[in-house]
């Protein structure tokens, strides 16, 4: 399985072009925040002291959860190539078996979720440290790499499931487009929560996205939140909420251990429904030996 692993990595990241339209839908976020976003969201905030050092981690947040959607979606993608060319049925001959071909393929895009992240989080950090003074803390980095880890977990087995039965390349493209899409949206990126209808709001909370958001922003913004909000205690929970740092069920604001918990309630369910059809999607590769 190891040696699956290497091919798999080897292949990922010599396809220059296929790393960049991995990372296209973070650019996106992080462009049209920088361009239309940012002084829009600085002038409806004016009232908060250092709006822009507060931003710049909300994005950052946002931008991390993209990252881990679309590059674990990338990485996963030579998983249908080998399928439609019928590598994966070879492969299921060998000694690895099925399972552990499944299980190389998913160690192989975790790889690449958790090293994108750190790569996006390392490239944002500097640029905001350059442009808006905005100190890079390296004290997070622990707390950072384990977000990384729980993201690509989560999103890996989801694009799994969303690719387990797609058997052309050409579908690829489609799906790619509409997930990098859909992942700025529910991930609070491109609208905050807190300004879209009580119906929208309610759909992004039963998605991981949103969770896996206020995880990165809550250990990202926690101490801007504290400098920024001293004389203005009584509107933290406000800006929380309405900025999705934090998610609220009811009445309650939910900890961050307990979108934790919430995330990884979601991955235990996707798991279930991966391991459901994963015998199907087994006698589909098998068909063809």
């Amino acid at each position: 399985m190891n040696g699956l692993i290497q091919r798999n990595l080897k292949i990922y990241f010599s396809d220059r072009s296929g790393i960049f339209f991995s990372l296209m839908g973070a650019m996106i976020s992080f462009v049209l925040y920088l361009v239309f976003l940012s002084q829009n969201m600085i002038n409806n905030w004016s009232s908060v002291p250092d709006t822009k050092l507060l931003l710049d981690p909300w994005l950052i947040g946002g931008t991390m959860t993209i990252t881990a959607i679309t590059t674990t979606l990338s990485s996963l993608s030579l998983m249908v190539q080998d399928r439609e060319k019928n590598i994966l049925a070879d492969l299921s001959l060998t000694d690895t078996g099925f399972i552990g071909i499944q299980f190389s393929y998913l160690i192989t895009a975790m790889i690449v979720g958790v090293i994108m992240q750190l790569i996006m989080y390392f490239v944002m950090s500097i640029y905001f440290m350059i442009v808006d003074k905005n100190p890079l803390n390296l004290l997070l980095i622990p707390q950072i790499f384990g977000i990384a880890i729980l993201s690509s977990f989560i999103w890996t087995i989801f694009n799994l499931l969303l690719l387990s039965f797609a058997k052309k390349v050409d579908t690829l493209g489609k799906i790619a487009t509409i997930v990098g899409t859909a992942s700025g949206f529910f991930a609070g990126v491109y609208i905050p929560i807190g300004f879209l209808p009580n119906g929208v709001q309610n759909v992004m909370k039963y998605t991981p996205a949103l969770y896996n958001t206020a995880l990165y922003r809550d250990v990202l913004m926690k101490s801007q939140l504290q400098n920024s909000f001293r004389n203005l205690s009584a509107g933290t929970n406000g800006f929380k909420e309405a900025m999705g740092v934090s998610v609220k069920f009811g009445q309650h604001i939910l900890t961050i251990q307990q979108d934790m918990l919430v995330t990884l309630a979601f991955a235990i369910v996707i798991m279930v429904l991966v391991i459901l059809i994963s015998n199907i999607s087994r006698r589909v590769v098998t068909s063809k030996v």
